[in-house]
């Protein structure tokens, strides 16, 4: 087979197929495609011939066509040619085909051995149990104490499914299955499986038995009304990306899902090539595996195609040959939206009219009409079946791909279509969702601002450069190696500076300003042992209008509370009155917090870690002392006084709780890093930018840190707050609970968390150190299950 001479044998007579005609035509290598039987949409199509003398099903007389007209790829359309073997047939006459072997085909012809093989290589899926007599899976039914989904294990058209709300509906279900016989043999085994919450994702994938590649995330209505009621249908719509396909998530399948699946196959022997269409439920803790096709999926083909870019024969020649090519074929796409909008035939998913006349305008550029239950009689085009046709259309914005989509519906025009109005419903309803949450930016706090000022003073910073001080900011502390700056045998110093924000606004009205004196101690000593240093000095700063006695002696007060905590001794400050600066009550406080140590007991380490280093966080007091424009934004939206009840507290006040103290990490600290030795390698305190930008600070540019979020106890401030703030901006806004994060060589990870309990220290292991994907430009810190958050 030569790229240059394609003549492509096409099975099945759907939408999805008028789409791989579509795409395929395009490709400058293919010289011809026969449809088998093909539709009224592929008829008229550049290259494609559609030949009904053939059944797509008789695979004898597919391949004696084949001979005839020296087909060189086969491209099967739909599941059932590759469940009962049609990729075996023609290889064993040296035609190669774009599609599984039969063993593969399993995947989708079985869901018991599907979800079999998922449960032997711990790919995550929903909890299940296999029956194939009637009896045993009623009485299971009477017993399981959640909702179930029921699914003949067989093929059934994408229709044997069902999802009961009740008890009897489970029983009538089960009965309509495997004794009435609703999906003919396909319900002769049943798998009853636990029924998820949360989004569903399709993504379409590429493989050649070793190597994946995805197509944008997807998502089908699979439900005739809208509002996603009524029965099931083979897909009434789709869209694609979906936005809850975070770069994140999308790493996190792959990591845990796609790639496990094509290794596993590949090691029992039977290699996927082909396309895997892989359905998912992205639920409170992570993705999980709903089905697997083991093809393309009908409506996502038509939805995803149009964003391809590359070559899609020259994809399908790389996966089918009898040697991995895949890795060496680029798989681009359009970085827009699409979106396709399903017709119907009147009465549809039950009894339906056939043979409907039908009139199709032709669409402008960026829109294309894709036939599925369509025929030529003559020269007329009618409906043969029940999903009949849609309509597709490709946007810079999702909104603007929509819209044009239901443009295109309008160019269709036949008696009694239906179609749904609300595709894409669940897209827009997320994002009316976030547009009602607030942002760090809006209460009027930029963290990219904070992080462009560092890099532009960073070369002013450098100039300063001393012997035993290297003038590189960008730490949680400054150090000076006194040894190296004239001072032989001395050890390295290190210094914090820091103040405690908004959180003085709080103080203020609540006229309790002892615990932030205790907060501007935290903020800098735990900045400090993070380097492995031991604070001994403090100084402060209290600036004010004019100066209350009782006010900042309360102040001073709790920073010298603060500094017994951490063990180091309040040496000095400044008191300054400034009433041209400052207005009424108004006063900032700012502290200076200095430590050492000796140069082996540097933090972190950064040459030291390594993949499989083990993440161990230190839970937080509460909202500590970072994000307060933000808190008080989200104050104010809801309505509260800082003296009413507290909404995730019911035993303080708003203001009360919020001005709970940051916690101090020193002696713990300081105690398990000389018990342990070198299994400490980096520290990181979790302040100002939350888990997203702090975490990277301790760690080397070749490895990231995967983090999930699910691992920890979320104080009930936090879940409120998300309420009202969206996930990937309380990830890099606050500290969610965790207010230290340590990296551990993983020999010695019990040890690490035994001895901070015995410091009275709440202990999490929330993730590890994994190679930093994408290399310097990739994701630095991988949070996962952030989905999870969403309120």
């Amino acid at each position: 087979m030569t790229m240059s001479s394609l003549r492509i044998l096409l099975i099945g007579s759907g939408g999805r197929e008028h789409a791989l005609a579509w795409k395929l035509s395009q490709s400058p290598s293919v010289e011809s495609i026969i449809a088998v039987p093909g539709n009224g949409g592929t008829a008229g199509l550049p290259k494609v011939t559609n030949n009904n003398t053939v059944s797509e099903n008789d695979f004898a007389a597919l391949i004696d066509l084949a001979k005839k007209e020296r087909i060189n790829l086969v491209v099967p359309g739909p599941e059932q040619p590759l469940v009962d073997g049609v990729e075996n047939v023609f290889r064993e006459v040296g035609i190669p085909v774009f599609g599984p072997s039969k063993d593969a085909a399993r995947m989708e012809g079985s869901k018991t051995f599907s979800k079999d093989f998922m449960k032997k290589h711990n790919i995550p899926t929903a909890a299940y149990e296999n029956f194939s007599d009637y009896e045993k899976a009623s009485e299971y039914l009477k017993k399981v104490g959640h909702n179930v989904v029921i699914k003949a294990t067989g093929l059934a058209a994408g229709k044997g499914v069902i999802i009961p709300e009740s008890q009897e509906e489970a029983q009538q279900a089960l009965k309509d299955i495997m004794l009435e016989k609703q999906f003919g043999n396909a319900g002769d085994e049943v798998v009853i499986e636990e029924f998820m919450t949360g989004d569903e994702l399709s993504i379409l994938s590429f493989c050649d038995g070793t190597t994946i590649k995805s197509l944008p995330a997807a998502q089908d209505h699979k439900r005739i009304g809208e509002g996603d009621t009524g029965l099931n249908t083979g897909g009434m719509g789709c869209y694609a990306p979906t936005k809850i396909a975070t770069p994140a998530l999308l790493a996190q399948v792959e990591r845990e899902i796609l790639q496990p699946t094509v290794d596993g196959m590949r090691k029992d022997g039977f290699p996927f090539k082909g396309c895997l269409f892989t359905g998912l439920m992205i639920t409170p803790n992570g993705p999980k595996v709903l089905e697997y096709n083991v093809r393309f999926g009908d409506p996502e083909t038509q939805t995803v195609l149009p964003l391809l870019k590359s070559d899609l024969a020259e994809i399908m020649v790389a996966c089918s040959g009898p040697l991995p090519l895949l890795k060496y074929v680029p798989v681009e796409v359009e970085q827009k939206f699409s979106a396709t909008v399903v017709v119907a035939a009147p009465g549809y998913p039950n009894s339906y009219p056939k043979n409907i006349p039908m009139q199709v305008s032709t669409p402008p550029a960026g829109t294309n009409i894709f036939h599925a239950g369509t025929k030529l009689s003559g020269d007329s085009l009618v409906s043969s079946g029940g999903r009949v046709i849609a309509a597709e259309a490709v946007g810079e914005t999702l909104r603007a791909a929509v819209d044009k989509a239901y443009e295109g519906v309008k160019l269709i025009q036949f008696d009694g279509m239906y179609y749904r109005k609300d595709i894409a419903h669940r897209a827009f309803r997320d994002e009316k969702a976030s547009s009602d949450k607030l942002t760090y930016a809006q209460s009027g706090v930029s963290i990219d601002a904070g992080n462009e000022l560092v890099d532009r003073i960073k070369a002013a910073v450098a100039t300063t450069r001393r012997p035993g001080a290297d003038a590189i900011i960008g730490g949680f502390g400054g150090e000076v190696d006194l040894s190296q700056a004239g001072y032989p045998g001395a050890p390295i110093i290190v210094g914090a500076i820091d103040g405690v924000g908004t959180k003085l606004i709080i103080a203020q009205k609540m006229n309790k300003h002892d615990t932030v004196g205790i907060d501007l101690v935290a903020m800098n000593v735990n900045d400090l042992v993070v380097q492995g240093a031991e604070p001994f000095m403090f100084l402060d700063y209290y600036g004010c209008s004019r100066l209350d006695v009782s006010v900042a002696a309360a102040f001073v007060e709790g920073v010298a509370q603060g500094c017994k905590d951490a063990g180091c001794a309040l040496v000095g400050g400044e008191t300054a009155e400034m009433p041209d600066l400052y207005t009424g009550d108004d006063y900032d406080a700012a502290g200076a917090a200095i430590g050492v140590m000796k140069a082996a007991q540097r933090l972190p380490r950064k040459e030291a870690m390594a993949e499989g280093d083990v993440l161990i966080a230190l839970a937080s007091s509460g909202v500590h002392s970072n994000g307060f424009s933000l808190v008080r934004k989200v104050v104010d939206k809801c309505g509260l006084s800082y003296t009413d009840k507290a909404p995730w507290n019911s035993s303080a006040t708003v203001g009360e709780s919020l001005l709970t103290p940051t916690r101090i990490y020193v002696k713990p600290l300081l105690k398990v890093l000389a018990q342990t030795g070198e299994a400490v390698k980096g520290m990181a305190h979790i302040t100002g930018g939350g888990l997203t930008e702090n975490v990277p600070r301790m760690l080397p540019k070749h490895l990231a840190a995967e983090i999930d979020v699910a691992t920890w106890e979320h104080p009930p401030v936090f879940k409120w707050l998300r309420e009202s703030v969206i996930p990937t901006e309380m990830a890099r806004t606050f500290n969610n609970g965790i207010g230290m994060v340590l990296a551990v060589a993983p020999e010695a990870a019990d040890a690490v968390v035994k001895g901070l309990e015995a410091e009275g220290e709440k202990v999490y292991t929330i993730g590890k150190l994994v190679n930093r994907e994408g290399g310097e430009k990739g994701e630095w810190c991988v949070l996962r299950n952030l989905e999870s958050w969403a309120a």
